[in-house]
């Protein structure tokens, strides 16, 4: 999967799912948010509907917090954002920061916006160029288009490559169980 610059563009990631390239890991894992306006916070943000969004309520940054109970291989963070429709809510500025815990978060990528409207793919890699492994995800919004206080974000997905990095050197054989559903009926108990 290539992905789009930071406008927005041609990336499904529903459709990278579907396909079985990435598995959305998002909900095995705690969210919480540094404010948001009653009615507009993490159940608006996780409900797979681009017409519902998480709304800030405070001072910049905004934060978007993703604990995992276990170390998790992420490769990328999907952000769905619409200027047209979110105008000075939109994050022109947004910083992905990772760790076990919130005293130890590093920043790992940094990605500024021009007027994206769409999913906007951020890639997670270490210095090595491979996915990290992580306890916890820190997404925040550094600033917004047109010096805006508060911040919109509709969806996010968070997405782990649909095989370990270990198993994907073995061959496929016919009659495999590649997917977690499928996986988790490949052997009697």
């Amino acid at each position: 999967m290539s992905s789009k610059n930071s406008s927005g563009g041609d990336i499904d990631p529903v459709q990278e799912e579907f396909a079985g390239h990435v598995r959305e890991v998002g909900n095995h894992a705690i969210w919480s948010l540094s404010s948001c306006k009653p009615g507009f916070g993490v159940d608006q943000l996780r409900d797979n509907v681009t017409e519902t969004y998480w709304q800030s309520d405070g001072q910049l940054p905004h934060l978007v917090n993703i604990q995992f109970r276990k170390k998790t291989t992420i490769r990328d963070i999907c952000i769905y954002t619409d200027y047209k429709l979110d105008e000075s809510y939109t994050p022109s500025r947004i910083s992905i920061r990772a760790g076990t815990n919130f005293n130890d978060l590093q920043e790992v990528e940094v990605m500024d916006l021009n007027e994206p409207s769409g999913w906007v793919v951020i890639p997670i890699k270490d210095m090595n160029d491979r996915a990290i492994r992580t306890f916890m995800i820190q997404i925040a919004v550094i600033s917004n288009h047109q010096n805006g206080r508060d911040t919109h974000m509709r969806q996010i997905k968070v997405h782990s490559p649909a095989q370990d990095s270990l198993s994907s050197s073995v061959p496929h054989l016919p009659g495999q169980f590649l997917t977690n559903e499928f996986q988790r009926y490949s052997t009697i108990r």
